[in-house]
């Protein structure tokens, strides 16, 4: 967020040390000028955990571990704030946060209380289970790639003036054959997970002939990459890397 890094905890229970392995990048940046906040980390105990969201859509897109409710420990404080940075799309001095339970809830408040006056935060409520990334992209300004038309009618007003072209069902021979006990983290919208370089250029999986015909027919220039077994690893290009350099400045995009 501009030159301010913030680590968030993640939802997960087997994720709570996942920021560990950035350190060295952290202190590398903070030795370099960069401001370094980090959101309060949850306790985890079994009342930490708001189910609102499965229980209301009876699935979820990732495997939950089973949880139990809470049990007296003296250590529980209620629901936590907990949040993933994929969760949260910027544009310029916008910033959309998906909010699903009453977790992603508090780390909102407390991104607002963060950034207040540096940038404008917009809550989306319940756009998916948590991650966005697969859901609505920016690939230029004026420009988004959506899952389906009611994602947009979720998006401020400012995006729903944007053009927007639309993920293709992706082929069934698309993807490789796994056995029932394999354990599938994504959905089939995995490979809208692309990265973009810049407002010409995107980082898309070879095997999504029809998504690379698409982003073409768009002026955009695709640099096919070959990852077949996204699926099992639970994650595309955007979820693989941290883009922490850009060049530019910082735009308002809601405005014009």
């Amino acid at each position: 967020m501009g030159d301010e890094i913030v680590e968030t905890p993640p939802m997960m229970r087997s994720r709570y040390f996942e920021n560990q392995l950035l350190k060295p990048v952290f202190m590398d940046y903070f030795r370099k000028g960069a401001r370094w906040s980090v959101m309060p980390r949850p306790l985890m105990t079994d009342g930490s955990f708001d189910f609102s969201y499965v229980e209301g859509t009876g699935s979820a897109d990732e495997p939950l571990a089973p949880v139990g409710r809470p049990d007296g420990s003296p250590y529980h404080v209620g629901f936590e704030m907990m949040m993933d940075a994929a969760q949260i799309l910027r544009f310029g001095e916008d910033v959309l946060v998906n909010v699903s339970t009453a977790h992603h809830q508090l780390a909102f408040e407390w991104l607002v209380r963060q950034f207040e006056g540096r940038f404008r935060l917009h809550r989306l409520y319940r756009l998916s289970d948590d991650h966005i990334d697969s859901t609505v992209l920016p690939l230029r300004p004026g420009l988004l790639l959506a899952r389906s038309p009611e994602i947009v009618d979720q998006l401020p007003v400012e995006l729903q003036k944007w053009d927007r072209i639309y993920y293709p069902e992706p082929a069934a021979d698309g993807f490789p054959s796994y056995d029932d006990n394999d354990l599938v983290l994504t959905s089939k919208f995995i490979d809208m997970n692309l990265l973009s370089i810049d407002s010409e250029t995107v980082l898309v999986n070879s095997a999504h002939t029809e998504l690379i015909d698409l982003l073409e027919a768009n002026r955009m220039t695709v640099v096919p990459v070959q990852h077949r077994h996204r699926r099992l690893f639970g994650g595309g290009f955007h979820c693989f890397t941290v883009d922490t350099v850009r060049e530019g400045g910082l735009e308002d995009y809601f405005s014009g």
